[in-house]
Formats: structure tokens, C-alpha cells, sequence
């Protein structure tokens, strides 16, 4: 076995230690000062950057021949974008319809929307276990049950519905 496995001297454990310790506190502080959106539920443009974040951090810190200033950069792009096409997002129709994902109706008012179900790999078992985890017991409680757009499945019951509203558009769209 090659002794150079084993240990290549204390320089490049001092470098991974400061590019961690400074990538990471850069990180923290990256993300604080870009609110509370950016950590909130996971849209797919959320997950994107989380899992660039989270490569490039992995790599460069390990990486020997990065720089301190390469890593910060790198992070502060990565954030940066995140913020511009949230902020971008916010302020554009255009620019939300492409890159949300609009709530789809899967339940609704007693009828099963198959052609939803199979469109989007869910089964009927997806609608009742999330109807259980919102604390109805029958499906006779629910109104409507929506695919969100990071993913997880909404319900709402017969006594929430309301004016329908919030819902009204996606399921005018999906018949």
C-alpha cells in the first residue's frame, strides 16, 4: 500500500478544515440573509439549487487546488440565482408558468381524477393515505385533493371549501 493513502502531511487537512469551516459559515450566512423562502417547502427550482449548493460545497472543499475566494464565489453565484429567479418568479406570470409546476386536481368533489393519477405515477392508495394523514376518515370529508407544486398532496375538507376559490382554477383546467 502506497504511504501516500495514509497521510500526505498536515497541509491539505489544514486546507479542507478552513475551506469547510469559512464555506460553511459563508453558507449559513448566505442563506439567512436570503429569507425564510429559501429554505421553506422545496419547489423543483428549490431542490436544483440545494443540490448544486450541496455538490459544489462537497467538491471544492475537498478539492486541493481551489481557492478560499473560488468557493465563496461559487456559493454566492449559486445563492444569487436562487434568489433571481425567486425574486423573478414573484414579479412575472411568464416567468412563474415556467418554472411552477400548477396544483393538479386528483380528487375532487367525489370523483377520482384517473387521468391525473397515471399522468403524475400516483395511485388512488397516494389520495386515501393522504386524506388519513389530514385527519378525515373518508373520503366523503374531502372536498378536493391536490398534487402541490413541491410535491406533497393537499386535502381539503367538504366544511373547508369555502368558495372554492383557491381551488376553482385547477379544476376548471384539468377537465
Amino acid at each position: 500500500m502506497d504511504s501516500t493513502m495514509l497521510w500526505t502531511g498536515w497541509t491539505p487537512i489544514v486546507h479542507a478544515a478552513l475551506m469547510a469551516t469559512v464555506g460553511y459559515l459563508a453558507l449559513v450566512l448566505l442563506l439567512r440573509t436570503t429569507g425564510p423562502r429559501t429554505m421553506s417547502k422545496m419547489t423543483p427550482l428549490d431542490f436544483v439549487i440545494a443540490v448544486s449548493v450541496g455538490s459544489a460545497f462537497g467538491r471544492m472543499v475537498t478539492a486541493e487546488k481551489i481557492s478560499l475566494v473560488q468557493l465563496l464565489w461559487v456559493l454566492v453565484v449559486l445563492v444569487s440565482l436562487q434568489w433571481i429567479l425567486a425574486w423573478a418568479r414573484s414579479r412575472s406570470d411568464r416567468v412563474r408558468h415556467l418554472l411552477d409546476h400548477p396544483p393538479v386536481v386528483l380528487y375532487e368533489d367525489g370523483q377520482m381524477r384517473d387521468r391525473a393519477l397515471r399522468r403524475h405515477r400516483l395511485l388512488e392508495d397516494d389520495v386515501h393515505e393522504a386524506v388519513r394523514g389530514a385527519g378525515k376518515g373518508s373520503l366523503a370529508d374531502v372536498h378536493t385533493v391536490l398534487l402541490l407544486r413541491e410535491g406533497s398532496l393537499g386535502v381539503i375538507g367538504k366544511d373547508d371549501i369555502g368558495d372554492s376559490s383557491s381551488v376553482t382554477p385547477y379544476v376548471a383546467s384539468e377537465r
